[in-house]
């Protein structure tokens, strides 16, 4: 899995943990959700922790339990 693929898989577990959304999500955290819709259309392929960080407030979680996840270990971008 490529760091893009599991960042946008941890996005959706999130959003459906909490029944929320990423514009919900992001909007809540300060920031425009734009970011991260580029990442999921493929316009972008590496998205700025801030960026995570800021979804990660929205959703009421840290950077700690959004990447507490095994495959963040297993990542292959080669």
């Amino acid at each position: 899995m490529k760091t893009n693929e599991a960042i946008l898989k941890r996005i959706e577990e999130i959003c459906k943990e909490k029944g929320n959304n990423v514009c919900k999500a992001c909007l809540n955290g300060g920031r425009s959700p734009s970011a991260l819709y580029d990442l999921m259309k493929g316009r972008t392929k590496c998205p700025k922790v801030t960026t995570i960080r800021s979804f990660c407030e929205g959703a009421g979680i840290t950077l700690s339990e959004f990447f507490d996840r095994d495959y963040f270990n297993n990542l292959d971008d080669d």
